[in-house]
């Protein structure tokens, strides 16, 4: 990895403070395992979701109901850590469920240690061609059963 490195920064002309490379080693380190949580946390998201009335459709290329389920398993070693999710309903069901969890924070980014939620439509903007009802996740390490509960507790108060 750090022959990887050291080429991206002769190649691209990138030199990052001492800070950045500290923290990037210190990263790497830890990554294995952080991946793994996220891809364990993210495959029951999927399930739990794939059951729930309030869900019109999952989309996880770790599941075997994406249509690309196949490819993913000749590219991937794993389904990843995002997915998204069609709530039944349109824009204001989507931001409902956004709005009513708990443990998972509103942002537009993925892969840290924390669960992130956002509804597509509204950060793309009144042109976007993303579906109203979309909903992405970005499964971080905390417990799964937590993540769970709250997103179940979400749909829930939707469904009512």
């Amino acid at each position: 990895w750090w022959f990887k490195l050291k080429q991206i920064q002769e190649m691209g002309g990138a030199i990052p403070a001492p800070f950045d490379c500290y923290m990037t080693v210190r990263g790497i380190k830890t990554l294995p395992y952080r991946m793994k949580g996220h891809v364990e946390n993210a495959i029951k998201l999927a399930v739990f979701l794939e059951n729930h009335a309030a869900v019109e459709r999952v989309f996880y290329p770790g599941s075997a109901s994406h249509p690309q389920f196949k490819i993913a398993q000749k590219q991937m070693s794993a389904g990843g850590g995002m997915l998204s999710f069609l709530v039944k309903g349109d824009a204001k069901e989507a931001r409902a469920v956004v709005n009513q969890v708990k443990i998972f924070t509103q942002a537009t980014s993925l892969g840290g240690v924390e669960s992130l939620i956002e509804h597509r439509a509204s950060v793309e903007g009144p042109d976007t061609k993303t579906p109203q009802n979309l909903i992405r996740v970005s499964a971080g390490l905390e417990n799964a059963e937590d993540l769970i509960e709250d997103l179940a507790a979400a749909l829930q108060a939707v469904s009512n």
